[in-house]
């Protein structure tokens, strides 16, 4: 038998073997056929999620609460779940701490003999024992502690509280050259101090929890070594 009839015989099988294996085909064409991910549609996705449920509209009725013309007279300031709130991010802290410490204690004796009969000389052992010590101590210690943190943020009114106090969460992601950084605020508003553009500085905002973190090339290359690296560094020493 020459080798291509064998051939043609071994995949004449092979396509038999896939053809009559349940769910083989479709596993082929699904992965073939898999739509690639829209960004678009996720954040699009990941926002309806969270936005509140209009309410719903009375069939044939002529009043409709979410109209265009409902709210003429309604105040523009967030005071509602989804609503948007512009925060101004300005904190500035600063600490410093100095302290002094300085001892002095000096020790000083002598001992001996001056005479000893009426004829015997102490020339020779005048002096017997004189000890002296003398200690100081001198320590001083400084730390000063400087943090600074400036940006504005638009979040979205996640809750109001019975006392009419909104809470507001705010995030903003950034990626630059494979680099992500990520801000993330909370904190609770009261709307009288909105002002007409829906905005409150920070030291306004009460319970603030600000937190900036990064991933990517920089954070791996100045993340701290992990717990082995550490104990091979406290024994080795350097």
């Amino acid at each position: 038998m020459s080798a291509t009839p064998r051939i043609v015989r071994i995949v004449s099988c092979f396509a038999a073997v896939v053809l009559f294996v349940p769910g083989a085909g479709a596993r082929a064409k699904n992965k073939v056929a898999t739509p690639k991910r829209d960004a678009l549609a996720d954040y699009v996705q990941r926002v309806l999620l969270t936005a509140p449920v209009a309410a719903a509209s009375t069939p044939g009725s002529l009043w409709i609460d979410n109209g265009r013309l409902a709210n003429m007279v309604a105040d523009y300031k967030a005071s509602r779940v989804g609503d948007l709130v512009t925060i101004s991010v300005s904190q500035n802290l600063s600490s410093t701490n100095t302290g002094n410490v300085a001892t002095n204690r000096s020790f000083s004796a002598s001992s001996g003999i001056t005479a000893l009969g009426g004829h015997i000389k102490t020339s020779g052992v005048a002096s017997l024992f004189s000890p002296t010590s003398s200690q100081v101590l001198a320590g001083k210690a400084a730390a000063t502690s400087t943090t600074a943190l400036s940006t504005t943020l638009t979040g979205r009114v996640a809750a109001v509280l019975p006392s009419g106090t909104l809470v507001v969460e705010a995030e903003r992601q950034i990626v630059t050259n494979d680099q992500r950084e990520t801000v993330i605020l909370r904190g609770l508003v009261r709307t009288g101090d909105l002002d007409a553009t829906n905005t409150v500085a920070s030291n306004r905002v009460g319970n603030l929890e600000v937190e900036v973190k990064g991933k990517g090339v920089i954070s791996e290359g100045t993340r701290p070594p992990n717990a082995v690296v550490k104990w091979i560094l406290r024994i080795v020493g350097f």
